[in-house]
């Protein structure tokens, strides 16, 4: 993405203000040859005076006041419009720097697991704040100043050239001077500002990681290790920039150094024509303001494109995080399908994530209400993939699936989902209170019902022993709170959400035997007239399921109730006898099939 066309998407970000970033290129059009009238007039007024010294001419206080009041006319002008440009321009980029910031979140947010999976969390955060905040800088700069500076070099060349073309030869040989020098320095520093950026991700990544990690760190003994690789990383970084602010500062340097040589060399060729007869007094005072406005204007546009430059290679990144394209999406036909009564059927369900090989194939199987379904086999075999697939996390590649006689893929995302409860294996908690993660089950819950749920989930005793109760704060990710508190938490939430269809995670597994036993009982009566689908490795957990589905290499191998299965004596029988049936298995029958 060259940089003409990440500054013209930075420009279409603009949204509901483009009609005031009109008005501010407008006025600072207005501003522009409003700044130019000034030095026009006080060099018309040096002539004026000139003559006067010399006798040469006829001036009085009638012909220059004219003069003089306009020049304070302009003057105040350009005063008040660049009031006005520089209070709406601050207006304008704060306003939708958030605009764009929220964009940006929900964007990220509906982005399929399988990005987040590739993507850290810490480089998204970063991508976000420093995008943003490179927009809201260019925003601000361009509309408050370097709008104004291009308008004025391109007024200020013709001007000058129709006011003195010889005065004005030295004006354009300075800006060829400074075109040519910034794009020696661009084209130098344009892989290097990209490789300082790639730093500033890394950075942000490792950062990201030890803190979110700090409890490891720390039992590890590990601080001082994770502080060396985080210097090392921003010592990379320097060693990467430095170089290219060494290449700017050469700018900086030629900036200054012209304002001095293109005065001195209007001084002394107007000096020159001045006694040719080829200029007069006041076009070469007017010629020297006009020169320290052009290298001024120069300076503000080198700027500009410097800070387009620098900032470049994170717009890009932001904006290809934007560009990013949710694998699963409504259909512009979808329909809210209400509350579902949970049929759900599988038709020859085939999915894989890379294209080579399958991760779920030809999964053919229906649950109805009150049906539990359970899932079990080695990691890997297709599990968590096929509820992910009824979840819609992804979409198959081919087969349906259906909820009620309706594809899934003719139904909103929003509406699906809201029929859909799900208590992970990883205990997903935000840094909130606890009732904010109860109501992300169910947003207008009392709390009464939230204490109902608390207690069926046999959480309301380690949530009362708090005296902050439901407000207490569980802390990042849940941290305040134990492993099995967490996963009781979670599961509080689902039972509040009341959803027609149930996905258990292996949603026992951080708890103790006792506690397990309560919440399995709880599990059993909230799992009534609903379709439950439950990802078992523990089988104890899942005697009493409607019907077994044994995965293997993302197939369905087996399937059938608890004691179907274990009379055949086949893979679920043999998983069976390794966790707890193996005194059972003693018995004649059972003994001579093995």
């Amino acid at each position: 993405m060259s940089l003409p066309h990440v500054y013209l998407r930075v420009l279409k970000l603009l949204g509901s203000e483009t009609r005031l970033g009109w008005f501010l290129a407008v006025a600072n059009v207005a501003l522009a040859a409003a700044q130019f009238a000034e030095p026009v007039l006080f060099g018309r007024i040096i002539d004026a005076l000139a003559g006067v010294q010399n006798k040469t001419g006829v001036t009085t206080w009638d012909n220059l006041l004219p003069l003089l009041l306009a020049w304070a006319a302009f003057g105040i002008f350009t005063i008040a419009c660049g009031v006005v440009v520089a209070l709406y321009a601050d207006r304008l980029a704060h306003r939708q720097r958030h605009v764009v910031l929220t964009d940006y979140f929900d964007h990220v947010l509906q982005l399929p697991l399988s990005y987040h999976g590739g993507a850290h969390s810490g480089r998204l955060m970063k991508v976000m704040l420093a995008g943003t905040d490179s927009l809201w800088n260019l925003w601000l700069s361009f509309f408050r100043d370097h709008f104004a500076a291009f308008v004025s070099l391109l007024i200020l060349l013709p001007l000058s050239m129709y006011l003195n073309w010889r005065l004005a030869l030295l004006l354009i040989v300075l800006c060829v001077m400074f075109a040519v020098l910034t794009s020696i320095v661009l084209r130098k520093t344009n892989t290097m500002q990209t490789d300082v950026e790639r730093h500033y991700s890394d950075l942000a990544e490792r950062a990201s990681d030890a803190l979110g990690n700090v409890a490891l760190v720390q039992s590890y003994v590990r601080v001082e290790a994770e502080v060396s690789g985080l210097r090392n990383v921003v010592d990379r970084l320097l060693s990467a920039q430095m170089p290219v602010l060494s290449w700017w500062a050469v700018v900086a340097v030629a900036t200054r150094a012209a304002t001095t040589i293109t005065l001195l060399a209007i001084f002394l060729v107007g000096t020159a024509l001045l006694f040719k007869g080829l200029a007069t007094l006041g076009e070469i005072v007017m010629f020297m303001s006009f020169a320290s406005m052009l290298v001024q204007r120069l300076d503000q546009a080198v700027g500009f494109v410097n800070k387009i430059f620098m900032d470049a290679p994170r717009l890009r990144e932001f904006f290809e995080v934007l560009d990013a394209e949710p694998a699963v999406r409504d259909r512009p036909n979808a329909i809210d399908i209400g509350r579902v009564a949970g049929r759900v059927t599988f038709e020859h369900v085939s999915f894989s994530y890379d294209g080579k090989r399958p991760a779920v194939a030809d999964l053919d199987f229906s649950a109805q209400p009150g049906d539990v379904i359970a899932l079990v086999g080695p990691t890997g075999a297709g599990k968590t993939t096929a509820l992910a697939l009824l979840h819609r996390v992804f979409d198959p590649q081919s087969g349906s699936i259906r909820i009620d006689e309706t594809d899934l893929r003719d139904i909103t995302l929003a509406s699906l989902r809201r029929n859909i409860g799900v208590v992970f294996q990883e205990m997903l908690l935000l840094n909130r209170s606890v009732a904010e993660n109860l109501f992300i089950g169910k947003p207008d819950a009392t709390e009464e019902e939230m204490r109902s749920a608390l207690a069926r989930a046999q959480a309301l005793d380690f949530i009362e022993r708090n005296p902050e109760g439901l407000l207490a704060n569980v802390g990042e990710r849940g941290r305040f709170l134990s492993g099995g508190e967490r996963q009781r938490l979670s599961i509080a939430r689902a039972l509040l959400k009341n959803p027609p269809v149930l996905i258990l995670d292996e949603a026992t597994s951080a708890l103790d035997a006792n506690t397990e036993r309560m919440v399995q009982a709880a599990l059993d009566e909230v799992m009534k007239n609903r379709t439950t689908f439950v990802i078992a490795h523990r089988l104890a957990t899942i005697r009493n399921a409607t019907r077994i589905l044994v995965f293997g290499a993302g197939r369905i191998v087996e399937m059938g109730s608890f004691d179907e299965l274990v009379s055949r004596n086949g893979i679920f029988a043999e998983l069976a006898r390794s966790q707890f049936l193996a005194p059972k298995l003693e018995e004649p029958s059972i003994e001579a099939a093995s």
